[in-house]
């Protein structure tokens, strides 16, 4: 059984790596599936003014909302996953956590970007290949990014 992360933040594009994952499943592949959902962290200055309860739940509904389509072709599918919400760097907290979880790959999909756009982005796909110790599996979408 092979174990998967899935970053999702609520966008179509991560949805396809849903689909898509969900459809190994469905053909008889056996895996372990954790959804991940990253909120960014709010600045100091914010953070300052409101309780630590308060942003804890306003993180904790943001997330839900961006994960729920995810959730919903999962659950029609009658996949099992399991839902982790983390706080930070996008990027970091998803190698951390595909780390700590010992997940043979991380899948996401990207927008089709062109050579300028590559070079000079800080994308979360480029970010993860830099640094994960996982493989990151990149399911390119149909539609182009910017700079194509």
């Amino acid at each position: 059984m092979s174990t998967l992360l899935l970053p999702c933040d609520g966008s179509s594009d991560s949805l396809v790596a849903v689909r898509r994952v969900t459809g190994a499943v469905r053909d008889g592949g056996a895996h372990e599936i954790h959804l991940i959902n990253v909120q960014p962290r709010f600045s100091a200055h914010i953070a300052q003014h409101v309780n630590r309860a308060t942003l804890a739940d306003f993180h904790r509904d943001q997330a839900e909302r961006a994960l729920a389509n995810a959730r919903e072709i999962l659950d029609a599918a009658g996949v099992t996953y399991h839902v982790h919400v983390e706080v930070g760097d996008t990027a970091a907290c998803i190698a951390d956590l595909a780390r700590r979880l010992q997940c043979d790959r991380i899948v996401l999909a990207t927008a089709r970007k062109g050579g300028l756009a590559r070079a000079i982005s800080n994308s979360l796909t480029n970010r993860l290949l830099e640094i994960s110790t996982v493989p990151v599996e990149a399911i390119a979408v149909d539609h182009a990014g910017v700079f194509d």
